[in-house]
């Protein structure tokens, strides 16, 4: 490798959330493990699965009763994104020790700089090395480790070849290893660009990186340029300083309802359980998002969702459900009763990400909120989620004995951020 070149790793925790689940379940060693919701309520997926319930054809996003029906010996197990994020800190402390430019995308991958680190630690792919074997020693899990001179070919790297695996992606050798490789295996080529692609007699990261960037940029927009450049090596972005982005784009809780809410306060103390879960993550994990979201499905099943930017990024339980609230206020008509609900805080931030303070908000007013869900928090992990309630949730006992922090879905950050 060129000494002047940028030396980037991405490392990606192998089958992240089953890998973990082994770790605490040692009786099924050997056996099919999935990670998803539970097979006897009215939905679920597969979030992910081990290696072994792959070679059955179990894949991210089936249906549980599809999983099951190509591997009728699958365990399925609740996700517990909480314990999967506190791995990933760990993971990102073990990073944190060859450099500070280390840029998450999602809860198991994570670009490294690891450039001026090298006369220190020795060459990347030594970094690579030890990285991985510490990630063993020290967590129980393994890595696939992606080595390279930009983020694209280092997340192909680490694509390479799984599970538990190390891959160099050098620029003298990616027309050999990467160019023969299928273009949708590049960042950004998914099935839609790839039929686009195909149309056009490209199937290959090779065929991309050789084809007419005008003829591309017809057919594909803007994207064409940047496929382009991927392919060919060109891609300049930075790995972004470590704590200023959260590992997660976004946290959300919904539930099907016990009973369809039929009125503006059955939505309200929905969305108020709703907000207490998502706001409680969001403190419990050092976050806060900059986005509320809504879904709302009826008892059609016709649905919809709605977002609202904020002022000042928060996680503080009473203005992440007014917002809610506001939206949800704003966009529906009540044609008919509502099914389930969700809410979601997107476009999230760690705690210490700065910015400007509105000059119309107190900030005093706002450190108490925060402060005052804190508490609550520290009385609910001593005496139990129902030990403190809202007055609102004494309004209808049943809508409210819905415990909606045991569901919750986590998702990656796009690489455009």
């Amino acid at each position: 490798m060129d000494v002047s070149e940028r030396a980037i790793l991405h490392s990606d925790i192998n089958c992240c959330y089953a890998a973990i689940e082994h770790l605490y379940r040692p009786y099924l060693t050997g056996k099919p493990l999935a990670v998803g919701g539970d097979p006897e309520a009215r939905h679920g997926i597969v979030l992910t699965a081990d290696y072994i319930a792959k070679k059955y054809g179990v894949k991210t996003g089936m249906a549980l009763w599809q999983a099951r029906e190509v591997c009728p010996e699958i365990t399925f197990v609740p996700p517990r994104m909480d314990l999967y994020l506190r791995f990933s800190r760990m993971a990102h402390e073990i990073y944190g020790e060859y450099t500070d430019l280390q840029e998450p995308y999602g809860i198991d991958e994570s670009w490294l700089d690891v450039t001026d680190s090298v006369t220190l630690k020795g060459d990347s792919l030594r970094i690579a090395r030890e990285i991985s074997s510490r990630m063993k020693r020290e967590l129980g899990i393994t890595v696939s480790i992606g080595v390279s001179f930009d983020k694209i070919f280092a997340k192909l790297g680490s694509d390479y070849k799984k599970p538990d695996a190390i891959t160099t992606m050098y620029r003298e050798e990616i027309r050999k290893k990467a160019w023969s490789l299928p273009a949708s295996d590049l960042l950004y080529v998914g099935k839609s660009t790839d039929k686009k692609l195909k149309k056009l007699g490209i199937y290959t990261i090779g065929q991309l990186a050789t084809a007419d960037e005008r003829i591309l940029n017809l057919h594909l927009g803007k994207m064409g340029s940047i496929l382009w450049a991927f392919a060919n090596g060109y891609d300049k972005s930075p790995v972004k300083l470590e704590n200023t982005h959260a590992p997660v784009k976004s946290i959300g809780n919904s539930t099907t309802t016990p009973r369809d809410l039929v009125n503006n306060e059955d939505v309200k103390i929905i969305l108020y359980v709703l907000a207490e879960s998502v706001a409680a993550r969001l403190r419990e994990n050092g976050f806060r998002c900059r986005v509320v979201e809504i879904s709302v499905r009826d008892c059609d099943l016709v649905s919809f969702t709605r977002q609202k930017k904020l002022v000042n990024a928060t996680n503080i339980t009473g203005e992440i459900a007014s917002y809610a609230y506001s939206l949800f206020l704003d966009n529906y008509r009540w044609d008919k009763p509502i099914r389930s609900l969700g809410v979601r805080g997107c476009d999230l931030v760690n705690c210490n990400y700065a910015e400007q303070i509105d000059m119309f908000q107190s900030v005093e007013f706002r450190e108490k909120q925060r402060k005052l869900d804190i508490a609550v928090d520290d009385i609910r992990s001593r005496f139990g989620f129902y030990s403190v309630q809202r007055g609102l949730m004494y309004c209808d006992d049943k809508l409210s004995r819905i415990n909606a922090k045991e569901d919750h879905t986590v998702h990656p950050h796009g690489y455009f951020g």
